[in-house]
C-alpha cells in the first residue's frame, strides 16, 4: 500500500460491531424515539424550537460530530493518483453525478408520487420525494473505505475517488438538488440550501483537514489512527441520537402510517442495485481491473446519508417527510451494501473472463 493510501486512515479498515449492526441500532432508535416523543412532548418541542436561520442548533452540533470524524480519513493529496485509474474514476463520476440523482428522482416520482401514493399521507409526498433526491445527491464518504476493504478494492483508487467526490460535492450538491427539486415542482429555498452546503460540507471539510494536518504533523499516522479510533464511537452515538430526535417528532405519523418506511425503502433499494450494477458493467465494458471495478460499484451505489439527513432537516424541518426519507436510507445502508460486496466478490470470475485486456 502506498503512502497516499496509508494516509487515508487505518491501513485495514474493518467493519466494526456497531457498523455491522447499524440497521438494528436504527430500528431501536425508531422505538426509543417514538416512545420518548410520546412521553416527553414538551422536551421535543423545546429542541425543535432551538433554531437560527432555519438551522436546528442541537441537530447541527450532532451532525458535525458525525461528519468531521469521517472527513478526517480523507487525504486530498491522493488526488494525484486519479490519473492512474482514470477509467474507474470516470465510471464512478458518471454514476455519482450524471445517473444516481436523476435515477432517484425518477424512481421517487414513479413509486412515491404514483404507485404508492394512495398508501402515503398526501401532504407529505413531495417532501418524501425531496428527501430521496437529497439522499441520492450525496456520494458516500466514510463507509466506502470499509466496503472497499471488504472486497479487496484498490486503496489508491478508493482514496482518490472519495477525495475527488468531496471536492465536487462542495460545488455540485446544491445545483443538482435545486435542479431536481425544481423539476419535481418542489419549492427550493436556495438560501437554506446554500447555507446547508457551507455548514455541512465546506466548514467540516476545512476543520477536518486542518485537524488532520495538525495531528499527522505532531504524531504521524499512528496518532491519526488513535484519534479516529477514539472519535468513531462519538460519530456513531451522534448519528443515533439524531435519529432518536427525528423519530421523536415523527412518531405520530409513523404510528398512523406503519407502511411508510417500507414503501420509502423500495425506490432506495432499486436505485442502489441499479447503480451498482451499471457501474460494475461499465467497468467491465471498459476493461477496468476488478480491484477497481469492485469499489467503483460500491462508491456508485452508496450514499453520504449523514449529509443527506442534515440537508433535509435544514431545508424541510426536523419533523418533515424529507428527513424521514433520508433516515430510511440509513436503515437500509449496511445490509444492502454488504449484499453488494458479496455479489461483486462472488462474480469476480465472471468479471475477469469478460473484461477486455
Amino acid at each position: 500500500m502506498s503512502t497516499a493510501a496509508t494516509a487515508a486512515g487505518p491501513s485495514k479498515p474493518a467493519i466494526t460491531f456497531f457498523e455491522r449492526y447499524l440497521t438494528l441500532w436504527v430500528a431501536l432508535c425508531i422505538a426509543v424515539g417514538i416512545g420518548l416523543g410520546h412521553a416527553f412532548p414538551d422536551l421535543f418541542a423545546l429542541i425543535a424550537s432551538a433554531e437560527v436561520a432555519r438551522v436546528n442548533l442541537p441537530v447541527a452540533v450532532l451532525i458535525w460530530l458525525m461528519i468531521i470524524p469521517m472527513l478526517l480519513k480523507i487525504d486530498f493529496g491522493a488526488l494525484g493518483s486519479v490519473r492512474q485509474h482514470w477509467k474507474g474514476v470516470g465510471v464512478t463520476l458518471f454514476i455519482n453525478w450524471a445517473v444516481k440523482p436523476f435515477s432517484m428522482a425518477a424512481l421517487g416520482t414513479l413509486f412515491v408520487g404514483w404507485l404508492f401514493a394512495p398508501s402515503l399521507p398526501q401532504a407529505e409526498i413531495p417532501s418524501y420525494i425531496a428527501g430521496l433526491i437529497i439522499l441520492a445527491a450525496a456520494p458516500c464518504t466514510a463507509m466506502v473505505f470499509v466496503w472497499s476493504n471488504l472486497c479487496d478494492g484498490e486503496p489508491n483508487y478508493t482514496l482518490s475517488q472519495v477525495a475527488l467526490n468531496d471536492i465536487i460535492m462542495v460545488f455540485a450538491f446544491a445545483p443538482i438538488v435545486g435542479l431536481l427539486l425544481g423539476v419535481a415542482a418542489i419549492t427550493v429555498p436556495w438560501d437554506t440550501l446554500l447555507l446547508s452546503v457551507v455548514l455541512y460540507i465546506v466548514i467540516p471539510v476545512v476543520i477536518a483537514q486542518l485537524l488532520r494536518r495538525m495531528v499527522i504533523g505532531s504524531g504521524g499516522q499512528p496518532a491519526l489512527d488513535r484519534l479516529l479510533a477514539a472519535l468513531s464511537p462519538v460519530s456513531l452515538v451522534s448519528l443515533l441520537t439524531t435519529l432518536v430526535l427525528l423519530f421523536g417528532f415523527q412518531g405520530e405519523q409513523i404510528l398512523e402510517q406503519p407502511l411508510v418506511i417500507a414503501l420509502l425503502a423500495v425506490p432506495i433499494l432499486i436505485q442502489v442495485y441499479f447503480n451498482a450494477a451499471l457501474a460494475y458493467w461499465l467497468s467491465r465494458r471498459f476493461g477496468v481491473a476488478w480491484c477497481v471495478a469492485a469499489p467503483a460499484a460500491l462508491i456508485g451505489a452508496s450514499n453520504f446519508f449523514e449529509l443527506a439527513v442534515a440537508a433535509a432537516i435544514s431545508l424541510f424541518g426536523i419533523n418533515s417527510g424529507a428527513a424521514l426519507a433520508t433516515v430510511v436510507g440509513v436503515l437500509v445502508e449496511v445490509p444492502v451494501m454488504l449484499s453488494v460486496v458479496s455479489i461483486v466478490k462472488r462474480s469476480r470470475g465472471w468479471y475477469e473472463r469478460g473484461a477486455p485486456a
